[in-house]
């Protein structure tokens, strides 16, 4: 009962540890059809150095990217994941500028997409989300900026009536998440508390078992050997010494027989 408790705590941590880690951020965009759009990924070089990236179709997966864009393979792009033309990125790699740049968004392009940044180490990837909405109605966009120690954005959002122009969007924050990596070593040191006490209890279970079942047999052993130590003994008597009676008359010998008595 107490094993099957301890491996149902073990998964519940598991669990945990896979729903809580690394960065999360999202954020909403706006653009206009036949613009290019930019969705602006950065992360810190100083840190873990140049990391490889991979963009996503919406949400994305708890490992590598299911319907992936476009990758990185640390500063160099990796033509073979480009799934269209129309997705580029321009910025540096090797200082840490992934953005994703949609040239000539159209409806289609709507929706969600994600930025995951391979940062070494267990659950330590940074994920970045956007939503991407199309806008029918001209409408200037006032310069918004999200910083992050690990993770800077900055926005901007400009159209001018009648001028297809190229733009950078970022707008309209919904929510920034950040999960910093102190909690995921603070977990991880958990798991492995856990762990160890989980594998003590163990050996103090298998142990208790073999101690059960070892005593019986030292028990019969002990049997065994005082029963045949007394059977050994019974064997090595002695015979008792007979009993001699001598008959005499008078007190002297007379050269007569002896009588014998067992």
């Amino acid at each position: 009962m107490a094993v099957t408790l301890l491996l149902l705590l073990l998964l519940l941590l598991l669990l945990l540890l896979l729903t809580v880690s690394g960065v999360d951020s999202s954020q909403e965009v706006s653009a206009r059809p036949g613009q290019n759009v930019t969705l602006s990924c950065q992360y810190n070089v100083e840190s873990n150095g140049v990391l490889s990236v991979c963009w996503n179709r919406g949400p994305i997966p708890r490992f590598g990217c299911s319907e992936q864009l476009i990758a990185t393979d640390r500063e160099r792009v990796k033509e073979e994941t480009r799934a269209s033309g129309r997705y580029q990125l321009l910025g540096h790699l090797d200082g840490g500028d992934v953005s994703l740049t949609i040239v000539n968004v159209t409806a289609e392009d709507a929706g969600q997409y994600g930025c995951r940044v391979d940062v070494p180490g267990w659950f330590n990837d940074q994920k970045h989300h956007f939503v991407l909405s199309l806008e029918t109605v001209p409408r200037t966009t006032s310069v918004a900026a999200v910083s992050t120690e690990t993770s800077p954005y900055w926005s901007t959002a400009t159209w001018t009536p009648g001028h297809m122009t190229s733009a950078v969007f970022t707008s309209s924050v919904i929510s920034v998440k950040e999960e910093v990596r102190l909690t995921t070593s603070i977990v991880v040191s958990v798991l492995c508390v856990v762990l160890v006490i989980a594998a003590s209890v163990l050996v103090v279970v298998f142990a208790g078992k073999w101690r059960k079942n070892k005593v019986p047999q030292v028990l019969h052993t002990s049997v065994r050997f005082s029963s045949s130590l007394s059977t050994l003994q019974l064997h090595s008597q002695e015979p008792a010494p007979e009993n001699v009676y001598q008959l005499d008359d008078g007190g002297e010998y007379d050269g007569g027989e002896y009588d014998y008595c067992p």
